[in-house]
């Protein structure tokens, strides 16, 4: 077996290939170009988007060259797949801009300095905006049967619970196709990776090169990823983690990570930190809290770097010290007409997913502090005079959230 295929499935990343026995024998012979295809819909990828890219990092790790696919094409479309709704379209300004802003994170997780390997940012707006519907529907659409196009989830899904799907939707699945036709020839791409949602568009894409060129490519899929708890990797009660630190803080990105259900850490050491595999196997029985700390470490030093790492780490040190003044928190803004009403509008506040009846359970079970004091009514009204010693007050929900509120 091909060493990159190996790794792949020890790191928990295979689901699905097309044919394994063939790719492992051209991963053995030659260094190749593979890519994943990235939709534009906001100004940051997530955490759901994470496996995907470290099956980049993988690739580079390899010695073969990633192609990442920027949907400006695409987005303007939007996948169905996994949806039961139509998407919002966003307008042609905003999806540039975001593909600006997604090509500086994925920056930060791809080697740019060997040429050989340094990835290669396409965006699939520069062939799909020339198309002659005539011609596309003669050359590319002859290749496609409804009656297929009508078999895959992304589609039957829809369908079977009644919800529109639009003939704008309906032809996304073949653009993906060609995009993977576009780039076998002009980049000589014999690989597309995507998650278990993407097997139909993938294969689409392979059947389509082959019945186009005779080529033989190949397709590769990752599973879809849940937490212990069965929520879906990258979104939270409180919203999406995003890889952007204009929407969330290298310090709630580090939290996040240091919050990880204990069943889940092995399994996110090998599928979201570079950590060999070795040194996770002999690592995997030590105290769960400085695993999940590693985790934390490794995870935010690859997006927010070192530097950053460290000070989030010793912050949350201090936070969690008894006589911590909250001063180095990230702050909240409240609004002032917060001002005069009860702790638990507060903490609704600031800490949506929670109900008022888990709020109240809280402050009777001394779980809620402010400035490291208890609280013990539940009718206690924020006044100004908590904010006037020093501006701010630490709010304290539960052990593990803290928050440095200002007016």
């Amino acid at each position: 077996m091909n060493d990159f295929i190996r790794e792949f499935k020890d790191r928990g990343y295979f689901y699905q290939c097309t044919d394994e026995t063939e790719l492992s024998n051209v991963l053995n012979k030659k260094s190749i170009k593979g890519y994943i295809g990235f939709d534009c819909t906001a100004q940051s990828l997530h955490v759901g988007s994470l496996l995907q890219i470290m099956c980049l990092r993988q690739l580079q790790k390899h010695g073969h060259q990633p192609i990442v696919l920027l949907g400006g094409g695409t987005t303007r479309i939007g996948d169905p797949s996994g949806k039961d709704k139509t998407r919002k379209i966003l307008d042609e300004n905003e999806i540039e801009k975001n593909i600006k802003s997604i090509e500086l994170i994925l920056k930060k997780y791809l080697n740019t300095d060997n040429k050989r390997t340094s990835p290669i940012f396409v965006n699939n707006y520069s062939w799909l905006k020339e198309l002659n519907y005539i011609s596309f529907l003669r050359d590319i659409g002859k290749h496609f049967t409804i009656n297929k196009m009508l078999s895959f989830d992304s589609v039957k899904l829809r369908l079977d619970r009644e919800q529109s799907l639009s003939y704008m939707e309906f032809n996304y699945m073949i653009l993906q196709a060609y995009d993977f036709l576009e780039l076998n020839k002009k980049q000589n791409c014999l690989l597309q990776i995507g998650g278990s949602d993407q097997w139909g568009n993938i294969v689409n894409g392979v059947d389509l090169i082959k019945r186009y060129s005779s080529k033989e490519v190949f397709g590769l899929t990752t599973p879809l990823i849940t937490l212990a708890s069965g929520a879906k990797m990258g979104k939270t009660e409180s919203g999406a983690v995003w890889l952007d630190k204009n929407l969330l803080s290298t310090y709630d990105y580090w939290q996040f990570w240091r919050n990880t259900d204990d069943r889940d850490v092995t399994k996110f050491l090998k599928m979201f930190t570079d950590l060999s595999l070795e040194k996770i196997d002999e690592i995997k029985n030590e105290n769960i809290n400085d695993l999940k700390i590693l985790l934390a470490n490794e995870a935010t030093k690859m997006l927010h770097g070192e530097i950053e790492t460290k000070k989030v780490e010793e912050l949350a040190k201090s936070t969690f010290r008894e006589n911590s003044t909250g001063e180095h928190l990230p702050s909240v803004k409240i609004g002032s007409d917060l001002i005069g009403e009860d702790i638990i509008s507060l903490i609704e506040h600031v800490n949506s997913e929670l109900s008022k009846s888990e709020i109240r359970r809280l402050i009777k079970n001394n779980g809620i502090k402010i400035d490291n004091e208890k609280i013990e009514d539940e009718k206690l009204l924020i006044s100004k005079k908590l904010f006037e010693s020093k501006g701010f007050i630490k709010l304290s929900v539960g052990k593990k959230k803290h928050f440095k509120i200002i007016i």
